[in-house]
């Protein structure tokens, strides 16, 4: 699934303008971020690493103690640094509303 997400968003980025930036933030180590963007084409997604301390997922409720990763969310923030929409879903393998995620991100403009 965040292979697929991650796809998506990278190619449904290229319509949303040079205004939004989209994140992936993924407990991987940052050299298989860059080997696996790199084989799959990504290029409009930056990905982001939370491997060391897990500090994001931990501060933001994605965390997975027993696992150590994740669990799959996305956060709309605007331009003055609020979070304008969070969807967490409600199991791993559960991709989220990408046309409600990108609305969220158009408003937030």
């Amino acid at each position: 699934v965040c292979d697929k997400e991650t796809r998506t968003f990278n190619e449904r980025a290229a319509a949303l303008g040079d205004d939004i930036a989209i994140l992936v933030i993924s407990s991987d180590l940052p050299i298989a971020q860059k080997i696996w963007c790199g084989g799959a084409g990504i290029d409009k997604v930056q990905t982001l690493s939370d491997h060391l301390d897990m500090d994001f997922g931990i501060k933001y409720g994605t965390y997975i103690k027993e696992r150590r990763w994740h669990r799959r969310a996305v956060f709309v923030v605007d331009r003055d640094g609020k979070l304008v929409y969070v969807a967490y879903m409600p199991q791993l393998g559960m991709e989220p509303n990408y046309d409600e995620v990108l609305a969220a991100a158009k408003a937030a403009l």
